[in-house]
This record gives structure tokens, sequence and C-alpha cells, in this order.
């Protein structure tokens, strides 16, 4: 039973561990704490009724009993008897809570906050798991199947989680459930008695047998396979629009690939978008707005050190009311209502829903999708935007300078002003900003001076060939350069704008596609765009398009935010000076920015000139030229090889010279031999080449055959009727052969001639294939680097082995067991 008892502990604490992906899920720790009280309630409760002795159906009501007292002292309902004591009216409780954790969990993003709704749900499922763990593993000792349930806690956040679930949860829970296995099957062995390793030899106790240790080891490398595998596989991670660009700003042509609102690097996705030299349609827009504003998408409005950040959404269910901006009408701010029906397109699959500005009723959206009304956003945390169809009706606003010259500025303890001012500090953006706000009397004046300073005249031009950041640096070298895209005008606008205590975000959205007959428009990734909102008081963010407007396919001007390119004209009406299709009036080919238009002709719909990319060739190039190196590396090898060999077989012949004539002692011959230990040394050569020539042409080699075996049995079955070829074969035979054994080597003999007929004749007979991997992939370079790497493991393993046996002379296991033995 103490067996018993032990097992059921560890269930609970694997229970427990394979719960810890739910932190992705929720802000705080509040769930972890409370559901490891009911967890070791339950465990309790199991550990007494198996000490009675308790069949399994009363361990199961025990569980369930300490389940339900857990559950009634942590989530209280008011009406309790010595506050753990269930009445009817805490199953009142339970039940709302149960009822507002389905409605919460349509209100709530991820991570959620301490919803006791959404808590009591978490415990109760980990507390119910926690049963049916025990029972499993301890009651029908079926551990394996234990697994089943632990997987079901793990598929929560994994369903709901939008983005890839980190790794480090799942290891934790990986590594309780292969706890629980391996407790099992010790306690399983121990049942048998004393435990033997595979030679027989006894296995103390405080030692683990050989096949635990190699299912340990098993278990952590399937473990670590299970997390660096799709890190490594193309295709099996990544996060929302991660096709758009994910941090890399080069996009593959596919937007967007599920994730999460918050985490999306919506400057990314837009810098890899426009620079894709495809055109995608992503998005078919009908309204009966005559002269729609931008298509809008997602905001960023977080400002850090390292640029513009998405901020988490929050919100409640899109389906239901909206705010209507109507309610705050002010003078010189005009509002109508219009309406528009969306068609996203397959190519698009973001958690995001492209809506004009300011939705305040939306159809055929479920409670999936929220809407922030502070971001102005569509957002989900459970669905994509691929294929939707949906509408909604609109308010669109338009401004005239005066009413937000007249609108006051935000109070110092205003919550939007502390938010959306934060800025790093830059000096050169600070020097610039008093510059250019010097005199200003009123946020709209100085908002215009910052934007009139985005211009032509004083030098700004739009190019896509520039590096898209928006930290600090960049947005530096953007204001030095004065050359960017849509990226970095809105960005150093907002910047700018928010340095001069003004609260300023970046939008990110479509411009005004091609128009159809019928009022609908086409939006492609050319229409991509992001610009600067600004906030003033009383009326609430407006934008302003920094981005000179010729350059953008699509572009829309306003009475507020002219083009500051275009000579002065009246505006055609209250709300804009665009012509009807969508584009400039003043963006004519005339203009004396045509330069920035040509640079941005990649940028059209029509895709006639697509966007200038660097080339991709030298990098193939690079990598081709690397594989073929790489290639060469056995050829080059064995070459060396071979030379050193041959170096050393060009043996000199034994000569006689005369003396010296008038040297002491008359004429006399003196013999010059040749060194026996260099000769026996060139006769190994000889032969070791021999050998690898035999391997690289397929020819079998007996290394326990003698030299003079060995050579017979080539000029049978390997060289045929070649003559020449069977004296060399024979010559090289018999040199190995006295080096090996006799007195005196062999001298006299040129060895390379011998080596060279062999060769030539192997090569005769082999066929096409056989010569070229000789050439190219010498089998005898494979084979001895083959058996190197063999040699090099076997003795990694040997010092493991040594350095593991002496520090297993200090286990503690090992010395408590022999303190009690004694």
């Amino acid at each position: 039973m103490t067996a018993h008892r032990n097992l059921g502990f560890v269930a609970a604490a694997a229970t427990l561990l394979s719960a810890a992906p739910l932190s992705a899920i929720f802000q705080r720790w509040t769930w972890l704490i409370q559901a490891a009280i009911v967890v070791a309630v339950v465990a309790g409760a199991a550990a007494l009724a198996r000490l009675v002795r308790a069949p399994l159906w009363g361990q199961i009501l025990g569980m369930l009993a300490g389940l339900l007292l857990a559950l009634t002292w942590v989530f209280p309902g008011g009406t309790e008897l010595l506050a753990f004591l269930p009445t009817p009216g805490t199953f009142a409780h339970f039940g709302e809570l149960l009822t507002d954790s389905v409605q919460d969990m349509r209100s709530y993003g991820v991570k959620v906050p301490d919803v006791d709704s959404l808590l009591f749900l978490t415990v109760l499922g980990v507390g119910g798991v926690a049963v049916l763990v025990d029972v499993l593993t301890v009651g029908l000792r079926r551990p394996a199947l234990a697994g089943l349930p632990m997987l079901a806690i793990y598929s929560v956040p994994v369903a709901v989680y939008v983005d890839s679930v980190p790794a480090t949860p799942f290891v934790v829970g990986a590594c309780g459930y292969l706890w629980l296995l391996v407790t099992d099957n010790v306690d399983r062995v121990r049942r048998f008695g004393r435990r033997f390793t595979g030679e027989g030899r006894d296995v103390d106790i405080w030692e683990a047998s050989p096949l635990a240790a190699a299912g340990r080891r098993l278990a952590v490398v399937g473990v670590a396979l299970a997390v660096v595998l799709p890190l490594a596989v193309p295709g099996m991670t990544g996060g929302l629009m991660d096709a758009m660009g994910s941090g890399t700003g080069t996009g593959n042509g596919r937007p967007g690939q599920g994730g999460s609102p918050g985490r999306i690097d919506l400057f990314a996705a837009l810098s890899g978008q426009l620079n894709q030299s495809e055109v995608a349609e992503l998005v078919k827009v009908s309204t009966n707005e005559p002269a729609p504003f931008y298509l809008r998408f997602g905001v960023a409005d977080e400002l850090r050190s390292d640029g513009f950040r998405v901020r988490v959404p929050t919100g409640r269910a899109v389906n239901r009311n909206l705010p209507d901006p109507t309610d705050r009408d002010g003078r010189g701010v005009e509002r109508q209502r219009y309406r528009a029906t969306v068609e996203v397109t397959k190519n698009l699959n973001m958690p995001l829903l492209p809506v004009y500005s300011e939705p305040v009723k939306t159809e055929d959206l479920n409670g999936a999708w929220l809407y922030d009304p502070n971001l102005q956003i569509v957002f989900s945390n459970r669905d994509n935007s691929r294929g939707k169809r949906y509408s909604f009706d609109y308010v669109r606003s338009t401004y005239s300078p005066a009413a937000l010259r007249a609108a006051p500025s935000l109070p110092a303890d205003d919550p939007v002003l502390r938010q959306q001012t934060v800025t790093p500090p830059v000096p050169q953006v600070n020097r610039l900003v008093d510059r250019l706000v010097h005199g200003k009397q009123n946020d709209y004046d100085k908002v215009r001076a910052i934007y009139d300073y985005f211009s032509v005249e004083n030098g700004f031009t739009y190019s896509l060939s520039t590096k898209g950041g928006t930290s600090g640096d960049d947005i530096t070298d953007f204001l030095a350069t004065k050359v960017g895209f849509c990226q970095q005008y809105a960005a150093a606008m907002a910047w700018l704008v928010r340095a001069a205590g003004i609260p300023a975000r970046v939008a990110f959205g479509f411009t005004n596609g091609s128009n159809s007959s019928n009022g609908t428009y086409v939006l492609t990734n050319r229409n991509l765009h992001a610009w600067t909102e600004v906030y003033f008081g009383n009326i609430g963010w407006v934008p302003f398009d920094a981005t000179p407007a010729a350059s953008v396919q699509g572009s829309i001007r306003s009475a507020w935010a002219p083009d500051t390119d275009a000579p002065e004209e009246d505006p055609t009406s209250p709300g804009s000076t665009a012509a009807p299709g969508g584009v400039d009036a003043s963006a004519g080919p005339d203009r004396p920015d045509k330069e920035d238009r040509e640079t941005d002709a990649g940028l059209a719909v029509d895709g006639a000139d697509p966007t200038r990319q660097a080339p991709v060739w030298p990098w193939w190039t690079a990598g081709v030229l690397a594989l073929l190196a790489l290639l060469t590396v056995p050829a080059l090898r064995r070459l060396a090889l071979r030379r050193r060999r041959i170096s050393r077989t060009l043996v000199p012949k034994a000569t006689t010279l005369d003396a010296v004539p008038g040297a002491p002692g008359g004429v006399r011959a003196v013999v010059v031999g040749v060194d026996a230990d260099r000769a026996r040394a060139d006769a190994h050569a000889a032969w070791d080449e021999l050998l690898d020539t035999l391997v690289d042409f397929g020819v079998r080699v007996d290394r326990t055959e003698t030299p003079r075996a060995t050579a017979d049995r080539l000029v049978r079955d390997a060289l045929g009727e070649q003559a020449d070829a069977a004296t060399a074969v024979r010559l090289l035979g018999r040199a190995e052969e006295r080096a090996r054994y006799a007195r005196d080597p062999l001298t006299g003999e040129e060895l390379h001639p011998a080596l060279r007929r062999v060769r030539a004749t192997l090569a005769g007979r082999a066929d096409r294939r056989t010569r070229l991997l000789a050439a190219v992939l010498p089998p005898s370079v494979l084979l001895r680097w083959r058996t190197r790497a063999a040699d090099t493991s076997t003795r990694l393993v040997t010092a493991n082995g040594l350095v593991r046996q002496r520090l297993l002379r200090w286990d503690p296991r090992r010395l408590v067991a022999g303190r009690l033995a004694r």
C-alpha cells in the first residue's frame, strides 16, 4: 500500500506539471495556487480511501467528495457550512460561475485576468483530470492512458492561444508524464525482487537499472526532439502575419499565418508586402461613401527604445452595441453614416479584420470577434480573417482646421496623454521638434508644422530600398537621409508629435484600390499603407498621412492635412481634396516630385514596373560554389594521400661508384645501398596505396590474407589476362612480404610504375560509375572517415563510462544504502 500511496501522490504532482501550459493563458498565477490546493485535497482523499482498503468505486467517490469540498472552500458562495461544506446555494453559485465562464471566454482575450468564472472552470478541469489520472494510474494500473487527460489540459491553450504555446510549459508537462511512467515501472520491477543487469550483475538498491537508465535517456532525447524539431522544420512555427514579413521585412507573398493581435510586427509585415514583386489580391470592399478614407486593421501605439510596438488589444464582442461617435459632435466636425461590405480573400490570414474607422454596427460576425474602442480595431483570439465576408455601418468624421485649432490641450493627468506621449530620449529629435513648434500656440498648429516638414521642398523623397526600423536610431537616420517609405513617414511623424507633448500613434490599413463602377474597391498588397493618427481634446483620433501623395496608389488628402507638395487649391468637399477615384488630383505627371513617383513605380496595381529588388544570384552562386568545394574535399584528400605515398615509393637502385683517383689505397669500388628502414616504409606505403585503389574500384580486400595470397587472388580474379599488371601486383606483394617478414627488404625495384599499371588496369575493367566515384568521392577516403568517427565515438563512450563509474562511487544513494547496510 505504501507504493500505491507514493504512486498516487506522484500522479497528483504529474497532473499539476501537465497543467503548466495554462500559464500561457492567464496573466497571474492565481489559477496554479487554487489548482494545487484542489489537487492536493483530491490526492489526500485518494490516499485515505486506499488506507482503509476501499474498493475502486469507493476511492472514486472519495476523490469526488474531496474535489467538491476543495472547490467549495476556494470558490465560496457565502452560504457554506463551516466554510467548506456545500449547500444548495453553493451549487447555484457554481452554476452561475459556469454560465458566466461561457460569456467571459468570448469577451476576454489572452492573457486572461483573474476572473472568478474562468478560474473556477480551470480549477474544476484540473481537479477532474487529477481524479482520472489517479484512477488510471493507481486503480487500473494503466499509467500510459493517463496521458490522455493530461493531453486534454495541454490542448486548451493550444486551441485558444493563437500564437505558438511556449516550449517550456510543454517540457514541464512532458516531464511530469514521464515521471509518472518511471515511478509506475519502478514499482512494478521491485515486486519481482532484486534487479540484475544484462550480464547478470546484481544491481544495488541505490543504483538505477540499465533499462531504467536507458529509458530516462530516451525520454530526455524524445522531449528534446519534440521541442527542437518544430523549430528546425520550416512551416511548423510562426506567428501572425509571418508570411507578411514576420520580423524580417522580406515577406513571401502570403499575408499572415495565424498569431496573436498583440504579437504582430506590423511594420515588418508592411515592409515585406510592399517589397513583393507579385501582386496579391487581399480585400474587396463595397461602400456607399463616394470617396472613402483608408480601410484600417491595426494600430501600433506603444513606443519603446526599439520602436513602435503593437499593444495587446482588449474589448467586448463586436456583435454587441458599439460606441456611437455622433454623441460627441462639435462645431466644425461633420459625421456621416455609411455602410460597407468587406470580402477577405484566402490570401489574407490574420486575427484582425479590416474596417473603416469608427464602426457602429456589424453583421455576419460572431462573438469570437471583439472590438477595442480605444484602438478602434476588430480582432479575435480564436478566429482569423481568411475568407470572411461581413457588413458594417460606420461613421466618417471630417474636421475643419478651425475646429482642430480650437480643440483644447489635454490635462496633465489625462490617461491618453500620459500613455501616448512617452518617447525615449533622442536629442536630435527633440531639437528638431523644438525648432518646428517654436511659437505655435495650439496643438493643431504644432501638428501641422511637423506634418508640413515632411515635404519634397524640405528634401524628403519616397523609396522602398531603405531599412524599415522605427527605433530612435532608425528615425534619426530617416530624418538625416530624408529617404523612406510610408513606414518611416508614419513612425517619424508620430514620434515627433509625441515629442511635442501631443498623443500620437501609427495606424495600418489599405489605401483606396482600383474602383469599379458599382463602388467596389479591389485592394492588393500594394495598397497596404501606414499613417499617423493624432489625438485632439473633445474630438478624438484624427488621421494625418505625411507620406508623399504622388508616391502612394490610392492616397487620400484632407482639408486639415492637405498635400504639402501640391499647389494651393480649394478643397472640392469639406472632408477631402482628393479626386473621386481616391488619388489626389495634384498627383500628375508634371509634378515637381516626379522622380519620387518613378521610385515607387513598383506600387502600381497594374504591376507594369515591378519593385526593384537586390539580385539573389550572388547568394545562389556562393551556395553552389560552397557545395562544390565541399564535394571536392574527399577527392583532394585522396590525391594528397596518393602523392605522399608515391613520393616515398621512388626508391633509388643500388649503384656502384669508383673511388676518387689518387686516393690512398689505390682505386676501389664503393657500393651505395638503400636504407633498410626507408625501403621497408616505402613498401608499406605502396601496399597501402594498392589496397586503397582496390577499395576505390570495388575490389574485395581481405586484411587477413598474406600479401602473396592477395596478389595471387588479384591476378586470378581482378586483372585477368593483363601480364604487365600481374607482374606489377606480384612485385608489390613481394615487396610488402619482404618488408613484413624478411630481414632485408626488397630494394632496387621501382614501385611507382607498378602502382600506376595496376590502377590503369583496374580503371579499364571498371564501369563508368565506379570510375566517377573513385575520382570524385573515393570510397577509401569515406571508409577511413567512417572508421575514424566510429573510433572517436567509442573512445568518448568509454571515457564517459569511466567518469560515470568514478562519480557513482560518491553517489548519495550509494552512501546512504551502505550506511543502512551496516
